[in-house]
């Protein structure tokens, strides 16, 4: 499939893969899609709460200086510092760069003494600028509508579920963490959804009282964005080929109509190079390249001519596209009757429900780790999503009677 974006183009249009397009990897690109995706979502509907009065704008009063603070320059001058330092570095080792983007970018490499020159001059640069402005700060107040703050809501909702993935993924392959910290972290696989669904909700929930929204608004629309997002994600997945896929097909029963990928499929230059080489490729050359110490990647140059020259065999379910329309169903779903939620949170506790039942069934033919627990052997997504659906109900049946008993003393 497509681990980065130079393999789509080599599909679409014939262009060479591993070129320059190659350091847009396509699981992170469609990571982007899905937040870009989820903040069109809430910029829309916090406009529709604002038009009908459940969320109000807030009195802002902000004090605005044309001198930068000591610390906005020290903020500029790091950044200086690191890209000063990597970008020549980049530059002149561009094969090694787009190989493995995170690992070098987070590594200690680089032409520190460059780096070192842009942050003197950039350091000198504000400093000097700030003999030059006007030293009186302004006061300036005005209405802040919490539309205007979707961004923020988003970016932080990105990284902190991103963070929070990370470190449940890291709680599943401690061993595989230790051998090697900085690739576990900033992999673009191992991601565990519902990590970051936890720490990204407790994150926005207090941003979001912070800037006057209520926290009940906030997770309605969460839920369909969830939804959305998800959905979006698990597609780069698919594409990615990154590991997040079935078990080995069982045959393929005789009333199956849709196309046979949708049962089993291979996931040909998958981005973890798992599975067996591709048929074009030379077993010796690459045997022989593991041999002399050389990465998966650059055996897979010696003998395919790409990075990514591994397939499975035999296919596994494709997962990702199973959640994919899952998701995109039931997010639509609720949109389309979001209105007939007249209980704030209602809508939220549903989608807890909905999710916690796809995932605990989607797990059983995912490929994960089993816990014993209680005499039972599930993953550790199948527990917590058997927590969604208690959560979810027991919502659904807090917020119906305590609406039901507001009417009665009424």
């Amino acid at each position: 499939m497509y681990p980065d974006l130079s393999y789509f183009f080599n599909d679409i249009i014939g262009t060479d893969v591993d070129n320059w397009t190659s350091i847009f990897k396509t699981f992170g690109f469609m990571l982007v899609m899905a937040l870009i995706a989820c903040g069109f979502l809430l910029k829309s509907e916090l406009q529709r709460y604002e038009k009908n009065g459940l969320v109000l704008p807030i009195k802002v009063i902000g004090t605005h200086s044309d001198k930068m603070t000591l610390a906005d320059i020290a903020v500029n001058t790091l950044f200086a510092l690191f890209f000063g330092a990597k970008l020549p570095l980049l530059i002149s080792n561009f094969d090694k760069f787009k190989g493995d983007p995170a690992s070098f970018i987070f590594s200690t490499q680089g032409m520190w003494w460059i780096g070192v020159l842009a942050a003197l001059a950039t350091a000198g640069y504000y400093l000097w600028s700030n003999t030059k402005a006007d030293p009186e700060p302004k006061t300036v107040e005005f209405l802040q509508y919490p539309s205007t703050k979707t961004n923020d809501i988003i970016i932080i909702a990105g990284l902190s579920g991103v963070l929070g993935s990370k470190l449940f993924s890291i709680t599943e392959d401690l061993s595989g963490f230790f051998r090697d910290p900085i690739g576990s972290l900033f992999s673009g696989s191992g991601l565990n959804i519902y990590g970051g669904l936890i720490l990204a909700f407790i994150v926005v929930y207090f941003y979001v009282k912070k800037i006057g929204i209520k926290p009940v608004y906030m997770m309605d629309i969460a839920g369909m964005g969830i939804l959305l997002g998800y959905a979006v994600g698990r597609i780069g997945c698919q594409l990615s080929g990154d590991g997040d896929w079935g078990i080995v097909a069982a045959a393929q029963p005789d009333w199956w109509i849709l196309p046979d990928w949708l049962w089993s499929y291979n996931y040909p230059n998958n981005v973890n190079n798992d599975g067996v080489l591709l048929s074009q490729c030379n077993p010796e050359a690459f045997n022989t390249a593991r041999v002399a110490g050389m990465s998966v990647e650059d055996s897979c140059l010696q003998s395919c001519g790409m990075r990514y020259c591994h397939e499975l065999n035999p296919g596994v379910y494709p997962t990702p596209i199973y959640e994919t329309t899952f998701g995109l169903l039931a997010c639509a779903i609720l949109w389309l009757n979001k209105h007939k939620f007249k209980i704030p949170g209602l809508l939220f506790f549903t989608y807890m429900i909905l999710n916690g039942v796809e995932r605990f069934f989607i797990e059983i033919i995912r490929v994960n780790e089993k816990y014993e627990m209680f005499g039972l052997n599930w993953s550790q997504a199948q527990y917590i999503s058997i927590l969604f659906v208690i959560i979810g109900i027991a919502g659904w049946i807090f917020l119906l009677g305590n609406h039901k008993n507001k009417v009665i003393t009424n």
